[in-house]
């Protein structure tokens, strides 16, 4: 059947609709055109982002702050954000209106919703928002935060736990107006755990609504101090995040590790930890051996008595780094020992800051690059309150740091960094006369890859309260075919 030819404009529509909201392409190989044999792709921006936030928390004195934010200038052209309740009955909890400038909301107790929303236009390359959330007291106490997220389909949680002291409980969002099917399986240091019956699959979250699972309700007869969760649906798509409580040390966000690879980076550890526990699971039939290194403000170093990691396929493998970055701030890189035999892995770090009862635990997962760009919303303009890791982990690298002014006013900021390779450098950047939360934006400028995390330090009567969030490339541009290319592949 002969089929008339696809214009630039509705290619570029349909490419938008093939990659969806945030599974974008990377960009062409540098001199893919070269010699006139093919033309290059170009970039464009993405016309539609999709987010999901969970549920912020159980606890009725639980003080939420919502952010969310586009990098870019105003004026630039039309475009609208919304971030709802997940809910049929869905109310406006965010609404955005140009780039460059953050917005903000609160919401206390434990009726603060989930989120799910859309962002098109102007609005849509790069959109990010995060959740914040306080608890002063109680077995919940302290600061949990977490970035909202794409929906997916597969997601790795190293460092679950079912043991007795942990509540984790796993969130499922659901933006979609069809149900979602979702299997969780965990793994412990023996592998696959045996569920009890009918209870880790065929878990349905209904559209536009949110679930969330006592991950230890899925083997009540196993406890496992340390496992890796896998979530996977079976139909629609969702959100999925962890939140963590563990008696004594307080209580966070588990986010996804990064997917899984064969060298991963785990940016942000915090100088003064405590306790550094690293959750590491390969999911193929390849056993890795791995070196570990921690970047930090002087370069690569290799900690004594733990410069390898042996980790069985299939089986969740912990080593404990106690107080690894021993008052200097640096990343966690596992690199495998024979790079000729890189077994895909998953991972992440717990982490406490502080002792006795002023203990505070953390997460940092595996964390993919910045990319071209990447943003963080919610920090804070007090002193000492936000600090930002950026790491190179095989190349020299520069960056470009902007501060965005506050919800509530200030003139942005910005600052050049150059990282040397096998390196950790930290900055405390905000805007000029700043006031209410911020958001960081980085920026590839030369070399790479570069990591970067953000530590959010919120401190309540003596306790180190904080959390860690990754940075990872917002993919907001697609590649799109030039004019000179043929375009007739879209059409069959």
């Amino acid at each position: 059947m002969k089929r008339a030819p696809l214009t630039l404009a509705a290619a570029v529509a349909a490419l938008a609709a093939l990659t969806g909201a945030a599974a974008l392409t990377a960009p062409a190989p540098a001199g893919a055109a070269a010699g006139g044999k093919a033309a290059s792709a170009a970039r464009m921006p993405v016309e539609r982002s999709l987010l999901v936030c969970p549920g912020p928390s159980s606890s009725d004195i639980a003080e939420t702050t919502y952010t969310s934010f586009t990098p870019g200038a105003a004026g630039g052209g039309k475009g609208s954000a919304r971030l709802l309740g997940a809910t049929k009955d869905a109310k406006p909890v965010l609404e955005p209106k140009e780039p460059g400038k953050p917005v903000g909301a609160t919401a206390n107790g434990a009726d603060a919703p989930a989120l799910t929303g859309s962002a098109d236009g102007v609005l849509a390359p790069g959109w990010t928002a995060q959740l914040t959330t306080k608890v002063s007291v109680g077995r919940a106490r302290g600061v949990l935060g977490v970035g909202c997220t794409a929906p997916g389909t597969d997601f790795w949680f190293p460092a679950v736990s079912t043991a007795k002291g942990r509540e984790d409980y796993i969130h499922l969002t659901n933006p979609d107006d069809a149900a979602a099917i979702v299997d969780v399986k965990l793994f412990g240091p023996d592998g696959l755990a045996k569920p009890d019956a009918g209870t880790s699959e065929n878990i349905r979250v209904d559209p536009k609504s949110t679930k969330t699972v006592l991950l230890s309700s899925l083997a009540p007869n196993t406890q496992l101090a340390d496992a890796t969760a896998h979530v996977t649906t079976r139909a629609g798509r969702v959100g999925a995040s962890v939140q963590v409580g563990e008696e004594g040390v307080g209580a966070d966000w588990l986010p996804a590790s990064a997917d899984p690879a064969g060298s991963l980076v785990l940016p942000g550890i915090p100088a003064d930890a405590t306790s550094v526990r690293l959750v590491a699971f390969v999911p193929g039939e390849e056993d890795a051996d791995l070196k570990l290194r921690l970047a930090a403000p002087g370069g690569a170093i290799t900690p004594a008595g733990n410069e390898q990691l042996h980790v069985k396929a299939g089986m969740t493998t912990v080593m404990d780094l106690k107080d690894l970055t021993r008052g200097e701030p640096g990343s966690l890189l596992l690199t495998p020992a024979d790079p000729a035999k890189a077994s895909p892995l998953v991972a992440a770090v717990r982490v406490v800051r502080g002792s006795g009862a002023k203990q505070e635990l953390g997460f940092v997962p595996a964390t993919g690059p910045v990319g071209a760009r990447a943003t963080v919303a919610d920090n804070r303009p007090e002193e000492n309150t936000t600090l930002l890791s950026l790491t190179a982990p095989t190349a020299d690298a520069k960056v470009k740091v902007t501060a965005s002014p506050g919800t509530g006013g200030g003139e942005p900021a910005s600052q050049e960094v150059t990282l040397k390779a096998g390196s950790t450098q930290t900055l405390n950047l905000a805007p000029a006369g700043g006031k209410g939360s911020y958001a960081l934006t980085v920026e590839t400028v030369s070399g790479g890859p570069v990591h970067a995390a953000r530590t959010l330090s919120l401190p309540h009567e003596g306790v180190a309260m904080f959390t860690v969030q990754g940075l990872s490339d917002d993919h907001s541009t697609v590649s799109v075919p030039r004019a000179s290319q043929d375009l007739s592949v879209l059409t069959r």
